[in-house]
């Protein structure tokens, strides 16, 4: 298991390799001034050799108070505007999905990486032309699962990559939940008929539940799995005569190498948990998203006191390696959440730095 120190290693290495950028710094900039936002502009302030010369939003007071609030020189109505004058290498697109497309075509058309904010677009056809574009034009783009990349879920990816599980993964189980009663977000969905969410194809859960699914579909080795699901709305929405959100979602999947996955969303499960669960043929794990913990799951089976102290003892020491992080989880989720984003922008700016130019889609990992 990757420890702790290893941890800080490769984050100090990513500073290092950021600074190979003979010609300047790293000139970044934002389409989209939503709350999102804030958590780019944190992040990509606090790394070396980069610098944010413009934030973007229609509407122009959104992009003055992000640019005010965080000390950014420029701001912008037009991205067009943005582009001719800043001149950004990296944009990041922060809007609502439904925009995607046009605005990262367009960035890539006039030589911008792009950072795009998952969903990443409503359809997969879209995603393929930015793609196929970022391609042509030899440039990267990726998308913002930033939850793939906090410090639990690289450990998790290592581990199975050195052979833990025994084999290739047999079955996953992911659990999302995600609270409508208390949640200011969900509340301003479901309090707005007008509201954007509302037009996305899958409304609520399109917008929220690519997280658990990314999980998944990282060791899917299926292109075009087999995907069973059902989805309704719940009795507490229904109790507000809420019939067009669908807040509780159950899926199964199966690809054709006969591996199978779960899939749970809900707004009302109890305990509500965020918890990705892995197994093969000798071994599991279990990833608690709240807690930012992971467990190992050993199939040894217990037929000896000496057994059971075995156990036990392991037990002990993957909870004490792992205490750093249920501490953790006792601080707000954002932090968790901005410790994934933060090592995945790192990750995005060094493949610009110092790879060669390609493609770079952090959707699927190798």
């Amino acid at each position: 298991m990757e420890t702790q120190g290893a941890d800080r290693r490769g984050h100090a290495e990513a500073f290092c390799e950021l600074q190979v950028r003979v010609d300047g710094m790293l000139k970044v900039a934002i389409v989209g001034c939503g709350k999102v936002a804030d958590s780019h502009v944190r992040q990509i302030q606090s790394i070396a050799e980069c610098e944010i010369v413009g934030v973007c939003d229609r509407e122009p007071l959104m992009a003055r108070q992000l640019a005010e609030r965080f000390q950014v020189k420029r701001c912008f109505a037009e991205v067009r505007e943005l582009i001719s004058e800043a001149r950004p290498d990296v944009i990041h697109i922060t809007t609502p999905p439904a925009s995607h497309l046009e605005i990262a075509k367009y960035c890539l058309e006039q030589g911008c990486h792009v950072y795009v904010e998952k969903p990443f677009t409503l359809y997969a056809h879209e995603a393929e032309q930015i793609i196929n574009l970022a391609d042509q034009k030899d440039l990267h783009v990726t998308a913002g699962h930033n939850y793939q990349f906090t410090p639990v879920a690289r450990r998790m990816r290592e581990m199975v990559k050195s052979g833990y599980l025994g084999g290739p993964p047999l079955h996953m189980e992911g659990y999302y939940c995600y609270d409508v009663r208390h949640s200011y977000y969900a509340r301003a969905v479901l309090g707005d008929k007008d509201h954007w969410v509302r037009k996305l194809p899958g409304k609520l859960l399109h917008n929220i539940i690519s997280h658990g699914i990314a999980r998944i579909a990282e060791y899917v080795a299926d292109h075009s799995p087999q995907v069973t699901a059902c989805g309704f709305p719940s009795a507490y929405l229904k109790s507000l005569d809420e019939t067009e959100i669908v807040d509780e979602l159950r899926v199964i999947v199966n690809d054709q190498e006969r591996a199978t996955a779960y899939f749970t969303f809900s707004s009302q499960m109890k305990p509500a948990i965020n918890q990705f669960r892995i197994f093969g043929p000798w071994n599991g794990l279990l990833l608690d998203q709240d807690q930012d913990l992971l467990l190992c799951l050993n199939a040894q089976k217990v037929t000896t006191k000496a057994d059971l102290r075995t156990l036990s003892a392991l037990f002990i020491k993957q909870r004490l390696r792992e205490l750093p992080g249920e501490l953790r989880g006792f601080m707000p989720q954002d932090q968790t959440m901005e410790s994934g984003m933060r090592l995945l922008i790192e990750a995005f700016y060094r493949s610009i730095v110092k790879a060669p130019p390609r493609p770079f889609l952090l959707v699927k990992f190798c």
